[in-house]
């Protein structure tokens, strides 16, 4: 069992880690009764913080804003130093630090005093930086975005896509993922009941950005998010998206270096789903998995593997020279 002041450290770690917390999940953590926890909950409160309790079944306890920095123990101007170079890293300014920057960031600003939280306000809208080679990303979007994938509430927010349109979206915020200068939220969408991939710079955030909780789902695939969104950015460059169903085992088919998404039909087919700039090219492409295919879509490629087809048979059955 932890003594006293270590577990008062702990209790502030966790409270700091995550939106809210019951009493039994903390006293599940720190290893002692409820009664213990509403005590140190009373210490915290007589060294100054402001930990908010909720009566009830639902209720627990969170820490307030307006509390000093702890634990680290920063003075004013060290803490405006620290929130002022945290969204500079967190805009891609420093590489390879850019998702520990943000939640970093995001735990800060839960408690930074009203009296700097001005301050670094001010320093952020009256200093000039020079942008790097991708969109810039407001460090409040990101922290909001962090907050509200960590306390698994909805997020509703305007997104501009591709093609220049605008939409509301109400998503259940995943994972910020940072990649090549750009930064994309990984959400559950529920108005398309699917996965989706968003560039945090094309996010409006609505007025509340939040909405109620939510019960996290499990991404498809294996879980791991960088795959998801490298796949996910590559489609969407492609100018050409084609589904084609080979006559092959789905198995067999994974098992081959191809990179396609498959996804199984029966035991002895599958569909293959592939993009690409040349609707020729991917005609040949096919012709190398190696399997029979029928081609479902675009109906452009079905034609460019008919002429390819007339070639061959020209080609085999045309005079001897």
């Amino acid at each position: 069992m932890l003594d006293t002041s270590a577990r008062l450290l702990k209790l502030l770690s966790l409270l700091q880690a995550h939106k809210e917390w019951s009493g039994p999940e903390l006293s599940a953590r720190l290893g002692v009764s409820t009664r213990t926890i509403r005590n140190d909950v009373e210490r915290l409160r007589s060294l100054g913080y402001p930990v908010h309790a909720t009566p009830g079944v639902a209720g627990g306890y969170r820490l307030g804003a307006g509390a000093a920095l702890p634990p680290l123990l920063l003075d004013d101007e060290e803490a405006v130093a620290v929130a002022v170079g945290l969204g500079r890293a967190a805009g891609g300014g420093v590489q390879g630090i850019e998702e520990t920057s943000v939640r970093a960031l995001a735990k800060l600003e839960q408690v930074l005093p009203s009296r700097l939280r001005r301050r670094v306000n001010a320093l952020n809208t009256y200093t000039v930086q020079i942008p790097g080679g991708g969109p810039s990303v407001a460090p409040e979007v990101l922290t909001t975005i962090a907050n509200a994938a960590r306390d698994h509430e909805r997020l509703r927010f305007d997104y501009t896509g591709h093609d220049g349109s605008s939409s509301l979206r109400d998503v259940e915020p995943h994972r910020l993922v940072h990649r090549r200068g750009r930064w994309y939220l990984v959400g559950y969408d529920i108005e398309r009941r699917d996965w989706r991939t968003f560039r945090g710079d094309r996010v409006l955030l609505r007025t509340p950005a939040t909405g109620p909780r939510f019960t996290p789902r499990q991404l498809p695939g294996d879980g791991d998010v960088a795959a998801y969104v490298e796949k996910g950015v590559n489609t969407a460059m492609w100018r050409y998206r084609a589904t084609v169903l080979l006559h092959s085992p789905a198995e067999a088919m994974r098992r081959l270096p191809l990179g396609l998404e498959i996804e199984p039909v029966d035991e002895a087919t599958c569909l293959a789903r592939l993009g690409g700039d040349d609707l020729h090219g991917m005609a040949v492409w096919i012709g190398f998995i190696g399997v029979d295919f029928e081609v479902l879509d675009p109906p452009e490629l079905a034609e460019h593997v008919l002429r390819l087809s007339d070639r061959y048979r020209r080609a085999v059955n045309g005079p001897r020279r």
